[in-house]
């Protein structure tokens, strides 16, 4: 009698299937015989090869793949080119880590230049187990060709893109608040923002705010007590009703319908105010760490409102978006008492050198003590953390560059009408919601190890200029180039000659936003527009 035959296991079945789509070049076939067909355009959303590959990349990778095969069969060209994201700042913390440093100030200790070389030396720390971990998945992509965000090549063709975006007058710098992450000292986009927000519990204050002429107080509200040294002013709304009200020996103003709310006992109501009333009203700051030429007064803004707190808001200029237009626009003193690593300045010397998200309940004691402190409050909320380092995020006012998609909103919007969305409740739903709520992309990040921002700026008459490809650098620069390095520090060093005045021109600093790296991926990938772009017209 025959023995029975061994059955094969799935594990065998796989291997033996992976080794015989190698030998015989399945997946390159694939590609080549369709080589005149019609395209169906896949994209590699590529991982970074300095983290191991876990079981979301595996779902991804699935689906994809899938895809991808499943169009394949349908007769079209599916080229599948695999790409390595190998900027940012989750690679410098790991440098960091390894190297036993941790901030700016080291990182400029250490040397930028080695700083550099070890970010680059680190990228594909797992490239050997990542292309292990997709051929066993038997997801079929180009990993012999990929795509590197780190070369001169793929930062020569984002430049170009940048370069366009700078002609079009839509790339510019400001002066703002954007959220910052003091622990990575630099600030970030929206759609970064919105990957890190964590449910956690705060202190809100009411804080008692003197009239300069008068025994009476207003009641200004704050989700923030750490911003408190800092204030400059106090909004109101010109439409809301509000009372002067007297409890005890005191007197307080607040909105009439948050009376109840704010009061848990009686008090005599003296007189109703429209907001518009109090306008330039001056008043006494709970604090006095800084000098202002003008402030310290009462402002109108639409955006207060009577759903929370008193109907009277703190102003901080340095430390809030709708702040900080509140003083440009009624031409206020701009203060700041916080320093780059999210630390009181010697302005505050209680507090110098302290963490302001921690000072909370020193601010709260300190109000206390000056017997300012009207009410404290514990309320739970949703706040932003760093997607890479997880440190609570602060608004706060820097000079960062920005891409100006508010001129684009109407034209994304419009182009948004002519994508078909799976599911389709995303095409109106977070989609839609996201462009309709479109801010200014801010670009620029205060780091090292990234796609530099290909700006110079004129030393003597301001004039920028974004060079937009290696050749038109040389062009500009003093000197004769050769085999340039384009990133940080080795860029830094090249120095232009204005083509409007003939002064000396210097790069701006920073460094661009990963994302924006990623995005240029169809362009950059090919090189565009100064590769091979055979494939890309097709």
């Amino acid at each position: 009698m025959q023995a029975e035959e061994k059955k094969e296991t799935t594990v065998e079945r796989e291997t033996r299937i992976r080794r015989l789509w190698e030998q015989e070049g399945t997946f390159q076939a694939s590609v080549a015989n369709r080589s005149d067909n019609k395209p169906f355009v896949f994209y590699e959303g590529p991982p970074t090869a300095n983290g191991l590959p876990h079981v979301g990349h595996a779902f991804g990778r699935t689906i994809k793949d899938v895809v991808a095969r499943y169009k394949t069969m349908q007769g079209y060209l599916v080229e599948r080119k695999a790409g390595w994201d190998t900027h940012g700042l989750p690679v410098e913390l790991g440098v960091e880590k390894k190297l036993g440093i941790s901030g700016k100030q080291e990182i400029e200790k250490y040397g930028v230049e080695q700083f550099i070389q070890e970010c680059k030396g680190s990228v594909f720390t797992y490239e050997k187990k990542w292309r292990s971990f997709t051929e066993q998945l038997g997801y079929w992509i180009d990993m012999d060709d990929p795509y590197l965000t780190l070369s001169n090549d793929y930062i020569e063709s984002v430049w170009n893109i940048l370069s366009h975006v700078h002609k079009e007058k839509l790339l510019y710098k400001g002066h703002r608040v954007s959220p910052y992450c003091p622990s990575c000292q630099t600030s970030l986009s929206s759609h970064e923002v919105a990957q890190g927000y964590k449910d956690v519990k705060d202190l809100s204050v009411t804080a008692m705010f003197k009239l300069k002429d008068k025994d009476e107080y207003f009641l200004g509200w704050t989700t923030t007590p750490w911003t408190l040294p800092a204030n400059v002013a106090l909004a109101m709304n010109p439409t809301l009703m509000y009372v002067r009200v007297k409890r005890h020996d005191k007197v307080y103003i607040l909105a009439k319908s948050l009376v109840n709310k704010v009061f848990a006992d009686s008090v005599e109501v003296l007189s109703e105010h429209e907001g518009r009333e109090f306008e330039s009203v001056s008043y006494t700051p709970p604090f006095s760490y800084v000098t202002v030429d003008k402030g310290h007064v009462v402002v109108l803004a639409d955006y207060v409102t009577e759903h929370s707190g008193t109907g009277i808001v703190h102003i901080a200029p340095a430390y809030g978006e709708d702040d900080y237009k509140t003083v440009q626009q009624n031409g206020l003193s701009f203060v700041n008492v916080v320093d780059l690593k999210g630390c009181y300045t010697e302005e505050v010397p209680e507090l110098n050198g302290k963490f302001v998200k921690d000072c909370d309940v020193e601010i709260i004691k300190m109000l206390a003590k000056k017997e300012l402190l009207f009410d404290k409050e514990k309320y739970e909320h949703s706040y932003p953390h760093c997607w890479r380092c997880d440190s609570p995020l602060l608004y706060y006012a820097t000079d960062s560059w920005f891409i100006n998609m508010s001129a684009l909103k109407d034209k994304l919007l419009q182009n948004n009408e002519q994508v078909t969305w799976y599911p389709d409740h995303i095409k109106h739903g977070r989609f839609g919601n996201f462009l309709e709520n479109l801010v200014d992309w801010n670009i620029s990040r205060n780091r090292y190890w990234g796609t530099p921002l290909n700006v110079w700026v004129c030393q003597d008459c301001g004039h920028e200029e974004a060079p937009n490809s290696i050749a038109s650098l040389k062009k500009l620069a003093k000197g004769t180039l050769h085999d340039i390095e384009l990133h940080k520090p080795y860029i830094d060093d090249v120095e232009c000659t204005c083509p409007m005045c003939s002064g000396d021109m210097e790069r701006t600093p920073e460094v661009i936003d990963v994302w924006f790296d990623s995005g240029s991926m169809p362009f950059a990938q090919h090189h565009y527009p100064f590769g091979d772009l055979t494939t890309f017209n097709k």
